[in-house]
């Protein structure tokens, strides 16, 4: 699932438009900050702390405004150099986290989906099912989500588009014995992956973490490598509480990668830097709207770009 770089223009124009309100804030701030006058100290400071409300991090912000002052110090600049200095730094930091999403080649290779509730786990595991079905693999779709009846039908949807089975029970049943039951169904068919919806769960319940880390043992029984890959989806609207959220799934689960999604409604887009610098976690995609084309694949320049507000040129 890597991107084109012939579709490289269209892929930051969708950035572009997902990140709109996050950039328009940030152009705004820094015409505010940049004068046109020789950057000197006060205006470096106004700098750095314009980044940490924009969520970047302490650490981050420090570092690249130490980078921008190297260059700019005691001359003048423009807020479009500026952003454009901005741009190229965060794109450095975050080229290294830059990690296409593929398969492991484990089969049936389980795929367990995790996150709070409302970060967008059941659309985005309907969006890769009907990508890794245009690929050709078979997949089967576990409806681990059983405290919500809602997400049960959400996934039910997602499998009659990309014509994969779906494994759902009742309201309230044993979400661990259900993808157990749905990893023998893969067996039996011969499917490539299992990809495994899990309830939203808020990080500081204890109890719900704990049936989390069950269904983890649980799947272990089958295979002891699985799950291959854990995704934690976060919720871009929820700017420094992603770090928390971050915290407690990697404990409960072994996060391998971050997706993070609603880029298109929020002005807190720079937490994906600092979540990805702390815990040190590929991000595989965004998600910049409800289609299944909104979900893609994650490209660093492109997001740096679209969240300092430069114009990509051709």
């Amino acid at each position: 699932m890597t991107s084109d770089p012939t579709e490289k223009e269209g892929l930051f124009g969708r950035f572009a438009r997902g990140l709109k309100r996050s950039s328009e804030r940030l152009t705004s701030d820094l015409g505010a900050i940049i004068s046109g006058e020789p950057l000197d100290s006060r205006t470096l400071e106004d700098l750095e702390d314009a980044l940490i409300a924009h969520d970047l991090g302490g650490a981050a912000a420090a570092e690249i405004v130490e980078a921008i002052s190297g260059k700019y110090f005691a001359y003048s600049a423009t807020p479009k150099q500026i952003r454009e200095a901005l741009a190229e730094q965060i794109a450095l930091r975050l080229k290294q986290y830059e990690a296409p999403f593929k398969l492991t080649g484990a089969k049936p290779e389980v795929i367990l989906f995790i996150g709070v509730n409302g970060s967008g786990k059941t659309t985005t595991l309907g969006k890769i099912a009907a990508k890794l079905r245009a690929e050709g693999k078979t997949a089967v779709l576990a409806a681990g989500d059983t405290f919500r009846a809602a997400a049960i039908e959400q996934i039910k949807v997602w499998g009659e588009r990309s014509n994969s089975p779906v494994i759902a029970r009742e309201t309230g049943a044993d979400a661990a014995g259900l993808i157990f039951d749905a990893y023998e169904q893969c067996e039996r068919e011969g499917a490539d992956v299992l990809l495994a919806d899990t309830a939203g769960r808020l990080q500081n319940r204890a109890e719900l973490m704990a049936e989390l880390e069950k269904i983890v043992r649980v799947v272990r029984k089958k295979n002891p490598e699985a799950p291959h890959q854990v995704l934690l989806v976060l919720d871009a609207t929820v700017g420094q509480n992603a770090l928390s959220q971050a915290d407690a799934f990697l404990q409960a689960a072994g996060v391998t990668g971050l997706i993070m999604t609603k880029l298109d409604g929020t002005a807190k887009g720079g937490v994906l830097l600092a979540v990805a610098e702390k815990h040190k976690l590929p991000i595989h995609f965004i998600g910049v709207g409800e289609g299944v084309d909104d979900l893609q694949p994650f490209d660093a320049e492109a997001f740096a770009k679209a969240l300092a507000g430069v114009e990509e040129t051709a």
